[in-house]
This record gives C-alpha cells, sequence and structure tokens, in this order.
C-alpha cells in the first residue's frame, strides 16, 4: 500500500477523543496552561514567505538535513537522575540505534499563520486561536497534523518557487510527514546522547519552558543545538508519526507500521511552554490519544524517504 492511501486511511478512521495520558498530565495541570497571546506583536518578521504557505525564508523553505547513521536513544538511569522509566531500554540503556536514514527535519515548528493558508484554501474545519502568525499553532489533533503535512506535501510538488533540491528529493519518492519518534530524538540531540538540544546542563535561555505562553517560533536561539533547529526543547508538544509502545522499538525504514486495534497512543515530543525541565529533556516520551486538541499540543514537519511496499 502506498503512504497517501495509508495517511488518508488513519485520518478517517481514527475517532477523536479528549483525553491526554495520564502518566504526563493531570486534570488540574491542564487547567492551568492557557495564555494570552501578545497581540502587541508585529505580524511578520520576513522570516517566513506568504507566497508559499509561509513557509520558512531560507533555501530548502525550513527543512534541514539530518544525515544518515548512528545515535543513542534514551536515557542512562546512572546518568540522569529525572528518567522516566519509559525512557529505559532493556539490556543496555541509552541505546546505540544503527544507521537510522537520512532524513530533514522542519527548522520551526508549525506556526498558526502556516496552518492558516493551508485552511484557506482547503476550508479545513478547525477553529485556530490565536493572533500572531509566527506562533506555534497548537491545539490540534493527530489527523489534523497529518492533513496539513499531506497538504504540504502536494502543494511542494506543484509550486513554482520550490527549491530544485526538494524537488529532486519528492521525485524520488520523499514525501512531507510528521517525523518519526526516532527521527525526532535523533534531531533533537545528535550522536552523543546529550540530555537537552543545547548539551547536558540546562539553560534557561535556549527553550521556551517553565512560563505561561507559547512564543514565536524560532525566539530561542540555540547556537549549541547539533542541527539549529528550534525550540526541541519547550514551546510546544510536537506530535510524531510513531504510536506509542514500549521500548524495544525497531527502525522500520520508514514504512508507518501501525495497528489501528493495538496503537491506542501516538508519540509526542519536547514539551511545552508549562513544563519544568524534566520535561523538555531530549529523551523524555510522551503520548496521547490521536484526537486529542490541547494548547500546549504543536508539531513539525519532516521529510522522509517511505517504503512503498
Amino acid at each position: 500500500m502506498s503512504m497517501r492511501p495509508l495517511f488518508f486511511l488513519l485520518t478517517t478512521s481514527i475517532m477523536a477523543t479528549i483525553w491526554l495520558s495520564s502518566s504526563f498530565w493531570s486534570n488540574t495541570r491542564e487547567a492551568n496552561l492557557s495564555g494570552a497571546i501578545d497581540h502587541s506583536e508585529p505580524e511578520s518578521t520576513g522570516r517566513f514567505l506568504q507566497s508559499v504557505g509561509f513557509l520558512p525564508n531560507d533555501s530548502l523553505l525550513g527543512f534541514v538535513r539530518v544525515e544518515e547513521g548512528d545515535f543513542l536513544m534514551g536515557s542512562d538511569p546512572l546518568r540522569d537522575s529525572l528518567f522516566f522509566p519509559n525512557e529505559i531500554w532493556p539490556d543496555k540503556s541509552p541505546k546505540q540505534i544503527r544507521e537510522l536514514p537520512e532524513f530533514y527535519m522542519g527548522r520551526y515548528e508549525v506556526t498558526i499563520g502556516q496552518f492558516r493558508a493551508f485552511k484557506k484554501e482547503t476550508g479545513y474545519p478547525l477553529n485556530i486561536s490565536g493572533e500572531s502568525l509566527e506562533h506555534p499553532v497548537s491545539g490540534v489533533s493527530w489527523p489534523d497534523a497529518i492533513a496539513y503535512a499531506l497538504w504540504v506535501d502536494e502543494k511542494l510538488r506543484g509550486w513554482s518557487e520550490v527549491p530544485s533540491k526538494l524537488r529532486e528529493l519528492l521525485e524520488e519518492g520523499w514525501m512531507v510527514s510528521l517525523p518519526s519518534e526516532m527521527e525526532w530524538e535523533k534531531a533533537a540531540r545528535g550522536k552523543d546522547g546529550r540530555r537537552y538540544p543545547w548539551g547536558d546542563e540546562l539553560e534557561d535561555d535556549s527553550g521556551n519552558f517553565r512560563t505561561q505562553e507559547t512564543v514565536r517560533v524560532g525566539s530561542s536561539a540555540c547556537t549549541e543545538c547539533v542541527y539549529g533547529l528550534s525550540d526541541m526543547s519547550g514551546n510546544v508538544w510536537e506530535w510524531t508519526r510513531s504510536p506509542y509502545r514500549d521500548y524495544p522499538i525497531t527502525n522500520t525504514s520508514n514504512f508507518l507500521n501501525v495497528d489501528l486495534e493495538r496503537d491506542a497512543l501516538w508519540v509526542m515530543r519536547g514539551g511545552s511552554f508549562a513544563d519544568t525541565e524534566r520535561y523538555v529533556r531530549s529523551a523524555t516520551r510522551g503520548a496521547a490519544d490521536p484526537g486529542v486538541k490541547r494548547p500546549f499540543i504543536g508539531f513539525r514537519l519532516a521529510l522522509s524517504r517511505f517504503r512503498t511496499d
């Protein structure tokens, strides 16, 4: 089955619900997470191109290459006292993941402006709150995120301003989607298994966490981050395309290995603006019902090569 029909099947088959994994959030906590957007901000800083759906104004429209190779995944309970049990691999942790294929990761979380461009063109039935176009979109379910990714994939194949490198990748079978859980963790921490995207020590100015609201994507400079990606810690939790399963998990060569009867939760990564340092570590694994919509959940895009067999 090709990826496009499979994604369509998933987005039309999943029932929406309104609860989040109790391992990470309580009802009391959720009640205290809403925060007002700063309406005094200008609408745009020129970092995004209106002509291509407000995608980032750089050479690959915001996609950053992550090379093929090994990396460390998970936590070492002897070195990281903040670990959660679901981060520990059996036998040995962290786990050396071998030869994860090359992929491209979105430099920024998907913004309100980008999702509004999608909604305006397609009439997608979702109300998006917030006035600043460069804040991350939030309150989106997993099917909402997949629908947006499919739209961007389609638009990139037809937009005249798409960089030639992106066009070549799409013609070779690559596809815009959400990142897998493995892709997300490698993009966040590189090869050395660092605790946070910038290193092992906490730096409050490298991410938006322990605050009251989202900020513009890319507001926190992370010069020490391996791939120069923004907001991999904090701002909003980010959906991945991976169903939640206990470790060990396997690299499925970018084939979406989903069992709709078994897979009740989808992985989220990165933590949010409201979280403490424990939740914004690169190894922290969140999970939610795919239909849940919360003001602290968003997503970013990836470009990956998919198997079609």
